[in-house]
């Protein structure tokens, strides 16, 4: 989601924090709190785009995709955002809700793979 002011930014991510879809708290049962050895942020704004997770350390944006995102206007914002994230040396991996709720195990597998 594009947003250009930070003040509604923060609004929305803390409306989107409190208002997760059930496959974002289940990813975040498994990744708050540094069980992954690093701290994850949720939510998290990066220019004028909010990533749905976020390490700073290994430079890794986690994206969780409904299905919203099979519609074509938001893949080709997904894809801006990307692109984004890209030319600030962000690394983007993308899950669906449905590999979130039924393979969790694969999910966290990919995820540890890009950690340091």
């Amino acid at each position: 989601m594009a947003l250009h002011n930070p003040l509604w930014q923060n609004h929305l991510r803390a409306s989107l924090r409190r208002n997760q879809t059930q496959a974002e708290h289940k990813l975040w049962y498994y990744v708050s709190r540094s069980q992954l050895g690093t701290k994850i942020r949720r939510q998290h704004g990066i220019g004028q785009y909010i990533a749905d997770f976020y390490c700073r350390n290994a430079k890794l944006v986690i994206e969780i995709d409904g299905s919203v995102h099979l519609q074509p206007d938001v893949q080709k914002r997904d894809y801006e955002k990307e692109v984004f994230f890209n030319s600030l040396g962000l690394t983007v991996l993308r899950f669906t809700n449905q590999e979130i709720l039924c393979n969790i195990e694969m999910v966290l597998a990919k995820i540890r793979s890009t950690l340091p």
